[in-house]
């Protein structure tokens, strides 16, 4: 005999109440819902994202002026240093030339002495106290003259002009004659020296 379903029971089927969760269940439940809701990033709003644009550009501003101060400071000890510079090299030139006017005045005298009453010698050892009187002074700034007769031949400070036979062995690269004494300024040279050197050909 076949059972047979009547409306009440099929309605009782589909309306029936979900099945109820535990304690420990319901607690998991409710921390998931509550983690999903942390988990959503800050909303930022407008005001807060015109504040961090106006601490930027406050930031900004400021290196700007922190750069523009340097500039200026470091294009006014450029100034400053061309200045000092220049003061200096005045400074010394003027006391260079300073103590050279007592022998530019010899030498005006000893110029225009009357060549009929003035003798030849005389002319000459005015002529050699000036000389003396100028490389004293210019010694005294770190001049040095290089007149190296029968000295070795320095390439380094030297300029060979022409050679001469050495009579002997021990005379070869040895300088025979300066044409033109050379000038060392605190140990740079100048002005090499020209001269003759031996050259031994036994």
């Amino acid at each position: 005999m076949k059972k047979r379903i009547t409306h009440t029971e099929t309605i009782e089927e589909e309306t029936s109440p979900p099945e109820e969760l535990g304690p420990a269940e319901a607690a998991e439940s409710a921390a998931g819902d509550v983690s999903a809701i942390e988990a959503d990033p800050p909303v930022t709003t407008q005001a807060e994202g015109g504040e961090a644009l106006a601490a930027l550009e406050s930031q900004l501003a400021e290196q700007r002026d922190k750069y523009m101060r340097l500039a200026a400071e470091f294009d006014n000890f450029r100034k400053r240093a061309v200045r000092e510079r220049q003061r200096a090299e005045h400074e010394g030139m003027a006391m260079l030339i300073k103590g050279i006017l007592d022998a530019l005045d010899d030498l005006g005298r000893f110029a225009h002495v009357d060549p009929a009453t003035t003798d030849a010698r005389t002319v000459q050892e005015g002529a050699e106290m000036v000389e003396k009187k100028l490389l004293k002074h210019l010694a005294g700034h770190g001049l040095e003259v290089v007149d190296p007769v029968g000295r070795p031949f320095d390439p380094a400070l030297h300029e060979a002009v022409m050679t001469r036979p050495a009579e002997s062995a021990e005379e070869d690269h040895l300088v025979a004659q300066v044409f033109q004494v050379g000038y060392l300024l605190n140990g740079q040279l100048l002005r090499a020296a020209k001269v003759v050197v031996k050259q031994w050909n036994g």
